[in-house]
């Protein structure tokens, strides 16, 4: 059985570096943010009538690199960001413009992965168009929302921080033990 990561937290936490370095540590599958990609290609104009594409889009991303590693016999597969992140910044950007469906497979799908892994804010901001929390308390407080939400759902997550190689080594530390700690 493959198990699932999601690497999660808010803008600016380092997850898209951390999601590569363990795709290559553990040569497995894994699946990139669609949002990102969307934006480059629509010029950075993202409007309400797009969500559902997006969310579709992640969805279908997550669904690939789950079959590769599926077909590849991998034991991981690594997902950077999640449909519950999405949820999470249209209620943000969007309020009240998430669609049920979105809303409801988000927390099916939250159900899925093995373990979350919650980037912690330690790191630097590094300035993007895509990233509007830079204030040191806005992004606080986006970081405790994401936090939030994964105790909500009582889903397993391990909080990663410090440097780029401290936040692997942890990283690597939490999918080992707790992947082993599931074939127990």
């Amino acid at each position: 059985m493959t198990a699932s990561i999601v690497v999660f937290g808010s803008e600016s936490t380092g997850k898209t570096t951390l999601t590569e370095a363990l795709a290559r540590h553990l040569d497995c599958a894994w699946s990139s943010e669609y949002v990102r990609d969307f934006w480059y290609a629509n010029n950075g104009d993202i409007r309400a009538c797009d969500l559902t594409r997006i969310a579709a889009g992640q969805i279908e991303r997550m669904a690939t690199a789950r079959a590769t590693a599926a077909q590849r016999a991998e034991r991981y597969v690594l997902h950077d960001t999640d449909l519950l992140t999405h949820v999470l910044w249209v209620d943000l950007l969007f309020p009240g413009q998430c669609g049920d469906w979105v809303r409801e497979t988000a927390d099916l799908q939250a159900r899925q992965p093995t373990l979350y892994l919650l980037c912690g804010i330690d790191i630097a901001w590094a300035d993007d168009p895509q990233r509007c929390f830079s204030d040191a308390r806005e992004r606080a407080s986006v970081q405790a929302y994401f936090r939030q939400a994964l105790c909500d759902r009582r889903l397993p997550f391990v909080t990663i921080s410090g440097s780029a190689a401290q936040r692997e080594a942890q990283a690597l530390a939490a999918i080992n033990s707790h992947v082993q700690g599931m074939s127990s």
